[in-house]
């Protein structure tokens, strides 16, 4: 009967909003504040990241409901990358207050304009690589079932391939029929290598891919529930005469933490759907391996490159400028018009270390 009553729920105006406010540090020195990582076109092809997370997202709901949120150093960017994204879908964020704040803004703001009524929507990472777009497609469909059935909070899991100490883990509970979904037992922390080993040899983990389907009311109940002075701020943002002006006063109050954190760890009634598509969140330089031909000597090379006994190297030049290598293996290399980045591939995931230590005129 759980099964049924799910697939036969009442469908709501559904809702896409796709997070693109990060600076993509781990991308420096192509991703800078002004223009991060999800607007460079980094695995090959024509359209950078937000554009190809826009074009997935039309496959489940149309056009005009869609909406990109994001920080004002980065809207001019994003209308110059992405022109198919109408300027008055782009909802700008008054001060960056982390996942939770922003999650909780496009709740607010989706509530208004549906005139107070309740609709559902899917929030995605604007910086994530899916090639099967159908299965993606499938998946979502399923999650909006799931979130319109109830006062559910649901994610979407990705079934670990290695033991990865990257990610977020999610362990499942109670299997429901109908359709392949699970109560939560337990989100988790990026674990240490053997714990991550142990989570993948058991069958029972989910990775974490920060996808989430729930309705307006429930999100913002539980925005309300667990983040203290938070629900009363969106509610007056919400019904506010002038929105953009009420955000601004408003919004910077919010507590600055992640929806993770804030709510979906303390949540009792959070739900996982299995992912049916491939993924890849493409969080370092070293992620471009996987979806970019090699040479004979395993390097991979965007741009112009001159190599001698040199093997297993990255090569990204968004400058036109030639790469000269002779006896080095295991590095990366990208040019970027006014900086280079040369660092061995085992040191990609710490480049956030480096970043903080430049000037900001390198990381603008």
């Amino acid at each position: 009967m759980r099964g049924y009553y799910i697939k036969n729920c009442k469908q709501m105006e559904r809702y896409v909003v796709i997070m693109a406010g990060g600076a993509g540090e781990r991308f420096w020195p192509l991703s800078r504040k002004s223009k991060p990582k999800h607007l460079w076109n980094v695995v090959g092809g024509d359209a950078c990241l937000l554009s190809m997370t826009y074009s997935r997202a039309r496959e489940t709901v149309g056009g005009e409901n869609i909406f990109v949120v994001t920080n004002p150093e980065q809207v001019e960017a994003i209308t110059l990358a992405c022109p198919e994204i109408a300027r008055d879908k782009i909802l700008v964020e008054p001060a960056g207050r982390d996942t939770t704040a922003a999650i909780g803004f496009s709740a607010a703001y989706l509530k208004r304009i549906s005139g107070g009524s309740d609709c559902s929507f899917a929030v995605l990472p604007s910086d994530h690589v899916v090639k099967d777009v159908q299965a993606f497609s499938e998946t979502l469909g399923e999650a909006f079932r799931l979130a319109e059935s109830g006062d559910k909070l649901v994610t979407i899991g990705i079934t670990p391939t290695f033991p990865a100490t990257g990610y977020g883990y999610i362990r499942k509970g109670e299997k429901f029929g109908g359709g392949e979904y699970y109560k939560v037992s337990r989100f988790f922390e990026k674990p240490n290598l053997e714990r991550a080993t142990e989570y993948l040899n058991s069958g029972e983990f989910f990775w974490n891919a920060g996808i989430f389907v729930w309705k307006t009311s429930s999100i913002l109940s539980a925005i309300d529930k667990n983040l203290k002075g938070a629900g009363d701020i969106l509610r007056r943002i919400e019904s506010a005469a002038d929105f953009n002006k009420t955000a601004s006063e408003l919004y910077p109050q919010i507590e600055k933490i992640s929806i993770d954190f804030s709510v979906m760890e303390r949540a009792d009634n959070a739900w996982t759907v299995p992912a049916k598509f491939d993924w890849d969140d493409v969080g370092s330089w070293t992620a471009i391996e996987r979806h970019c031909p090699k040479d004979a000597d395993g390097n991979t090379v965007i741009g112009e490159l001159y190599a001698k006994d040199s093997k297993d190297c990255l090569v990204f030049d968004a400058a036109g400028r030639a790469t000269a290598m002779l006896g080095v293996e295991d590095i990366i290399v990208v040019h970027s018009p006014d900086a280079t980045l040369v660092c061995k591939k085992q040191c990609a995931q710490n480049l956030k270390e480096l970043v903080k230590i430049l000037p900001d005129k390198l990381r603008r």
